[in-house]
């Protein structure tokens, strides 16, 4: 891998079959008495938060310490950004603190791009979701969750078909499942009203379309973004009704998916609006699978940024594991 994760446009398919690999084996142990691994001893990882995001935060949290690696969680609010403070003052402070990796999330697109290229920090730079532009993470935890459900848990997912539904223009998610799920050979399309597709989605390696329908009697997973009202400063739809009429998943669209389809949402939901209480709580609804698999893909970027680059030399992971 790169000394960077700022895109998943960074991961070629090898890249992004490491990391998904060495994903499965560090979740092979939520199994085990003892959970960690003494891989990143000494090493000091930074949870940089300029917007609220509880469950990324967590996510790289609970990742970095189970790599026994030290974790500064540093917030915006109440802090000397709030007063003011520059990104460059806050990075260069960070790094006179020795942070050999920064997990950024920041309400600017581009921003972690800045930190990674301007030299104020040493160390690995990850990004955990930038404005409206990508969250790389998000979807390696997606398409690992894929692959565990439609392709038996290895290899890549060549012709698998996903749609990808809702906010599309405000979802840094969907770009970043769009470009990693075509990187793994998937078909991907996505549904949304023309107001919710953002400039230039033609040129992305995807399909669109308006009507939901038709996409979910072929569809391996279907996936449904949060509508983010508080990014809207405009009318997208004509109401919170209408658009669950139009994009929302309830019961009678679930029944149109095949037997073997599974149901996503990156989360926070907003039940009873793109997704119906009942959908979100099915069997096949695979949501807080996806929160846990967070962990073990966060654990494997961390891992081959800091410590493993080598794993495909014969690393055992589970040897490693602390007694």
């Amino acid at each position: 891998m790169k000394r960077h994760l700022l895109s998943a446009a960074d991961l070629d398919r090898d890249d992004a079959l490491l990391v998904l690999d060495t994903a499965a084996e560090l979740a092979s142990l939520t199994d085990r008495a003892v959970k960690k691994l003494p891989t990143l001893r000494g090493r000091t990882v930074v949870n940089l938060f300029f917007e609220d995001s509880t469950r990324t935060r967590i996510s790289f949290e609970a990742a970095a310490k189970r790599l026994s690696a030290d974790v500064i969680n540093f917030s915006a609010k109440g802090s000397s950004v709030s007063k003011g403070e520059s990104l460059k003052d806050t990075a260069l402070t960070l790094e006179a603190m020795g942070a050999d990796a920064v997990v950024i999330r920041h309400g600017a697109s581009g921003a972690p791009h800045r930190l990674a290229n301007s030299g104020w920090i040493g160390g690995s730079v990850v990004n955990a979701g930038d404005g409206t532009h990508e969250h790389p993470t998000q979807a390696l935890l997606d398409a690992f969750t894929m692959r565990r459900h439609l392709a038996g848990g290895e290899g890549d997912l060549e012709g698998r078909r996903v749609t990808i539904v809702g906010d599309v223009l405000h979802s840094r998610v969907a770009r970043s499942n769009v470009l990693l799920l075509a990187t793994l050979g998937a078909e991907v399309t996505l549904v949304a009203p023309p107001t919710l597709l953002p400039v230039g989605v033609e040129t992305w390696p995807c399909a669109t379309s308006y009507e939901l329908d038709p996409h979910l009697k072929h569809a391996d997973a279907v996936m449904m973004l949060r509508v983010q009202r508080e990014r809207m400063n405009a009318a997208f739809f004509p109401s919170a009704r209408e658009y669950s009429r139009r994009y929302g998943l309830d019961a009678r669209r679930m029944a149109l998916l095949p037997d073997h389809a599974i149901v996503m949402h990156p989360g926070p939901m907003n039940r009873g609006m793109e997704i119906a209480a009942d959908v979100a709580d099915a069997p096949r609804s695979v949501i807080v699978e996806q929160v846990g698999n967070g962990v073990s893909v966060r654990m494997a970027v961390l891992y081959l940024l800091l410590g493993g680059a080598q794993l495909g030399a014969g690393t055992d992971l589970t040897d490693a594991a602390e007694a």
